[in-house]
């Protein structure tokens, strides 16, 4: 007989052991299954509905998106494009055609949708409406009012009047009824600003930079450093597109007098040997392994142009700063325009020369500016509000500026350079007593300029040099230079440290002195600082393309 362990069954092996699958993950799989042929039915439905939606569109040749953004359908080609700010009332029932961005853009209805578009500095709406002559259709509608903001369109309408001004658009008095619309650059679905929101100032002072602001009425606040951080964002509001414009008008107003006044223009190089100008705020770069510089102005080599008889010169150009200082009106890089002539009679001609030159460019921003200064007026309404005097600007000795100071009660000292305080406070009281915003200080104390100013004969603790300012801050810097070899090495000599004429920055610069040089001077003045200051900006990074300070070197 077998025993009762011979006799005992075998034990049945569990499911997931034997490889077969459990009940749980049948059931799973059966899901799975249901909702991919739900999904699949799903997709198939939606695009049987879009076939049957398209083939029903009778109006789907009338928009979408141009390939590579040219359009080069004759049936979505514009014989002419009308920019925004050339509409005008006399083209009321007329047809244009537009190339602006999408600033919003809304559906109201199956039936009615809007579109905000904008072109640099104006803004129009336009309507999208089912119907009308070209037989818009409702997935027009809804696909015009879908489109992201920030995408670039070519549209075609007809101009008409509201029935009442749209005050949320520049040009108040007309808008756009669509007929067609085509896609030349579609924007991304989420931005990192928004471009209205940013066609606000931007706050100053301690909340400068703080983050999630919003104003009075709940709408967001951008700052400064995230418009920079954005910047091809914000330089599409229409303030900084008309900053722009200022800043070029300063250009060619200084370039046009100069030209008149027989100079010449000077493209002068911006790597130099060694440390000039003292040494002290250069950038040392590698040049082929050796040690170059960034020049910090183009004064020498204004004045080897004078020693080479071309007698009266001028350059627009990079002026490079190496200095730690993080204010809002310093910056790494800006933009010099710089001047140098022959003296004549007295060193006098240069600050007369150097006020004739900005009074006409004054007068050039208020008289070829007037729209883009409108512009500006939107967001800032003090914008040129520049008082000028009708006669010559007050001329104060540098020594006569820290008398007014000191019988304010405010502490100065006349033989060392004012502070940028003491300067703005200084402003407020020559805007007090003489009612301007232009104004000299002249004769600055030997230690507050470089070494080649020429020294007072009369006094020789005090220079032939000069500074001009609008609103309280230094805009010019200038004076006569030392013209005589003997004078300029003794001067360098006794520099503190001392300067050696001879050494490879230098010898070059000296020599062109010692083959003779007509007495000459000159001055040098700041674009993005006249440009924040004329416009009344907070920060000379807004007067500033792509500011570079030492913060910031990107984008």
């Amino acid at each position: 007989m077998a025993s009762t362990e011979d006799q005992s069954l075998p034990e049945r092996p569990k499911a997931e052991e034997s490889g077969a699958p459990s009940k749980n993950a049948l059931k799973k799989a059966a899901k799975d299954k249901e909702k991919a042929e739900k999904a699949a039915k799903r997709q198939e439905q939606e695009r049987l509905e879009k076939e049957k939606a398209e083939a029903s569109d009778t109006s789907k040749h009338l928009y979408g998106k141009l390939a590579d953004g040219i359009p080069g359908d004759s049936k979505q080609k514009a014989s002419t494009i009308t920019t925004l700010r050339d509409l005008h009332e006399g083209l009321e029932n007329k047809e244009v055609t537009v190339r602006a961005r999408v600033h919003n853009a809304r559906v109201q209805s199956a039936k009615l949708a809007f579109l905000d578009l904008r072109q640099r500095t104006e803004n129009i709406q336009a309507v999208i409406a089912e119907g009308g002559e070209n037989g818009i259709s409702r997935q027009m509608v809804k696909w015009c009012g879908g489109l992201n903001k920030e995408s670039i369109v070519l549209v075609t309408g007809l101009i008409k009047k509201p029935k009442e001004p749209i005050h949320s658009a520049t040009i108040s008095d007309m808008e756009l009824h669509v007929e067609r619309c085509f896609v030349v650059s579609e924007g991304p679905l989420q931005l990192p600003m928004q471009v209205k929101d940013a066609m606000h100032p931007p706050p100053v002072g301690d909340e400068a930079e703080s983050e999630d602001q919003v104003d009075s009425q709940g709408v967001p606040v951008v700052s400064l450093n995230v418009r920079l951080n954005n910047r091809v964002l914000s330089l599409r509001t229409p303030t900084d597109q008309a900053i722009f414009q200022i800043n070029g008008a300063i250009c060619e107003l200084f370039r046009e007098r100069l030209l008149k006044q027989q100079f010449q223009e000077l493209q002068t190089p911006k790597i130099a040997g060694a440390a000039t100008e003292g040494g002290s705020g250069v950038f040392e770069i590698n040049y082929f392994n050796t040690p170059a510089f960034l020049t910090q102005s183009p004064q020498f080599y204004k004045q080897m142009a004078i020693a080479g008889d071309m007698e009266r010169v001028f350059e627009i150009g990079p002026v490079f700063r190496a200095e730690n200082s993080n204010t809002a009106r310093h910056l790494t890089e800006f933009t010099g325009l710089d001047f140098e002539m022959e003296i004549h009679n007295t060193w006098e001609e240069i600050i007369d020369f150097a006020e004739d030159l900005l009074i006409f460019i004054f007068n050039g921003l208020r008289e070829r500016c007037k729209y883009w200064m409108k512009v500006i007026q939107r967001e800032y309404p003090e914008a040129g509000n520049f008082k000028i005097p009708e006669g010559r600007a007050p001329r104060l000795r540098f020594a006569d500026g820290i008398k007014m100071l000191n019988e304010a009660g405010i502490e100065a000292s006349p033989d060392e350079d004012i502070s940028t305080t003491n300067e703005k406070t200084l402003g407020r009281l020559i805007l007090q007593k003489y009612h301007t915003d232009f104004y000299f200080l002249t004769h600055y104390p030997t230690g507050a300029r470089p070494f080649y100013t020429h020294l007072d004969p009369s006094t020789p603790s005090l220079t032939h040099s000069y500074d001009a300012f609008m609103r309280g801050q230094e805009i010019v810097s200038g004076a006569q230079r030392i013209h005589d070899p003997a004078m300029l090495t003794q001067r360098m000599r006794s520099m503190e440290p001392p300067l050696d004429p001879d050494s490879e920055g230098f010898k070059h610069y000296v020599n062109a002195f010692r083959m003779g040089c007509a007495p000459h001077g000159g001055g040098g003045f700041g674009l993005n600082r006249i440009t924040m200051l004329w416009l009344g900006l907070g920060n000379i990074r807004q007067a500033t393309l792509f500011p570079r300070d030492p913060g910031r070197k990107a984008p």
